[in-house]
């Protein structure tokens, strides 16, 4: 009879710490990614270039502080919550083109510090780092 009760906890602790153990390593999406550096324009406007489709590609820019800049988001075939792009800082919220481009200002006062920009759901962000 003890056998009977002590099998099935002893596969349930097995099973609860094999779950524990997989689950503490860090995610692919965890691991912090290089910064991308912003071009810079003829005319000396910068430019930044951001992929969304699961998530922003890059997810952290750095830019010059001070200088007129252009965040450009793509989207292609983007039918997730990273097509509903918040950027607080800007007071900016706007539902993007399953497939195109969006050009956002962003004037050299606001081209200060970092700028944070979400999805709708605050599931994916991404980052500019004026500096």
């Amino acid at each position: 009879m003890q056998t009977k009760i002590l099998i099935p906890v002893v596969l349930g602790v097995v099973i609860v710490g094999w779950t524990v153990w997989l689950g503490s390593g860090k995610s692919a999406s965890e691991t912090p990614l290089p910064a991308v550096a912003a071009t810079l324009s003829a005319d000396g406007t910068q430019l930044i270039d951001i992929t969304a489709k699961g998530g922003y590609s890059p997810r952290v820019v750095e830019a010059r502080a001070g200088v007129p800049t252009v965040l450009r988001v793509a989207t292609s075939g983007t039918f997730d919550c990273s097509s509903s792009i918040v950027i607080p800082k800007l007071g900016y919220q706007k539902f993007l083109k399953p497939t195109g481009t969006e050009d956002i200002a962003i004037s050299a006062e606001q081209a200060q510090g970092t700028l944070q920009g979400t999805c709708s759901m605050g599931m994916y962000s991404f980052q500019i780092k004026f500096q």
